[in-house]
């Protein structure tokens, strides 16, 4: 398994985007594939979110996590958040999402970030909870019960 940021292949920003859109499209009334790919030009930065990671077996890209800013409206106070964890179907069950979101909250601390944020429709927390993860509250937002989540990256 290899790791490459979106800002290093950025031709996989559509393919990303029609995975987010098959994903949780259905919870915004406007998405679609392009708007997605739009939103997601905006994270190809290699030193500073928000910034997307790619998840590549033999070349291959089977995953993608993001590292974002301010991704819950409700919560104008929280910053840095962790969203759009996604492994395709066939490579789940392999520890790539855990991977995934330790090598984000890695990130997160090399750039001096403090705590992160997370939603996640798992209201059990998932892997997140095994992670360390810890739950703020449950909501409805734009359509779907969600767990919010947090964690202490740095001092």
């Amino acid at each position: 398994m290899k790791f490459e940021l979106l800002a290093d292949r950025s031709e996989a920003a559509n393919l990303v985007a029609e995975w987010y859109f098959k994903e949780w499209g259905r919870f915004s009334p406007d998405a679609s594939v392009e708007l997605i790919a739009a939103k997601l030009s905006r994270s190809m930065n290699r030193d500073k979110p928000p910034l997307l990671l790619l998840a590549l077996d033999k070349d291959v890209i089977v995953g993608a996590v993001e590292l974002k800013f301010r991704e819950m409206d409700i919560y104008p106070d929280k910053e840095h958040w962790l969203g759009g964890l996604f492994v395709l179907p066939e490579y789940r069950g392999r520890g790539i999402g855990k991977i995934l979101a330790s090598r984000v909250i890695e990130l997160a601390r090399a750039f001096g970030v403090a705590m992160l944020y997370l939603q996640t429709e798992q209201l059990n927390g998932g892997i997140y909870a095994e992670l360390g993860w810890l739950p703020i509250e449950r909501v409805r937002y734009k359509g779907a019960n969600v767990l919010v989540m947090e964690l202490t990256v740095g001092a």
